[in-house]
This record gives C-alpha cells, structure tokens and sequence, in this order.
C-alpha cells in the first residue's frame, strides 16, 4: 500500500545517529545522506526517508501519528528501543511489551526520535 515513508527532522545529522543505530537494529545498513541533507534508507523493499522541512519552518511531529517497523522478534524489538535510547530518542507510552486487542497479541515498544516523532517497533508473533 505504501511506497515510502518521509519525515521532517531539524537537524537530519543528528537524526541520521539515531536512525542508523535503530534501523540498524532490525538489520538495514545505514543511511545515504544526499547532497540536499536528505537521508535515504532502504530495506526489506521500502523506503524510509529524513529531510528538512522545504517550506524552511521547523520539524514537528504528528500528533497521534505513529510510523511502525516490523521487528523480527521481540529480542529485536528490544534491541531496537535499546539503540534509540542510547542515540537520543526517549521511550514513550508503556515499556516494551507484550499487548493483546483487537488485532490479537503484538510485541511493542514506542519511542519518540530527536525530532519528537512517535515510532514503534512490532513483532506480531505467530497465533
């Protein structure tokens, strides 16, 4: 359904360490920055992308927004939160976990990266 994710960062460098180290996490090398400042990830057949913001105003996050990544394992839904902590992102919302609804049981864990955006890491194990 999709072709590619973007998000607004102010300061794509440091966005970049935080990318790299979670993204990293779940297997996809490091990004490519162009010579616009724009960072280009590619994995697992998508593409997930940082820029300033072209209009020249600040980043800011999406409230109630959410971008997820498919984790393989809860293990490595962990490391992924793990290496956003350790390179500038906060966790948000309830700690990693396990959590049951709608949509059966999903491993999740949340956290915001340095530009306030809310992404998650998911494994939705085998049911």
């Amino acid at each position: 359904m999709f072709s590619h994710v973007m998000l607004g960062a102010n300061d794509t460098e440091k966005s970049k360490v935080f990318y790299d180290a979670v993204l990293g996490a779940l297997g996809a090398r490091p990004g490519r920055m162009d010579d616009k400042g724009r960072v280009f990830y590619m994995h697992n057949g998508g593409l997930f992308m940082l820029t300033r913001p072209i209009n020249g105003e600040a980043a800011c996050h999406a409230n109630g927004g959410t971008i997820g990544f498919a984790a393989a394992s809860p293990e490595q839904a962990d490391a992924w939160h793990a290496a956003g902590i350790a390179n500038g992102g906060t966790s948000c919302e309830d700690p990693p976990g396990m959590r049951e609804g709608d949509f059966g049981k999903l491993y999740l864990a949340y956290l915001r990266d340095p530009a306030g955006n809310k992404i998650c890491a998911m494994h939705r194990p085998a049911q």
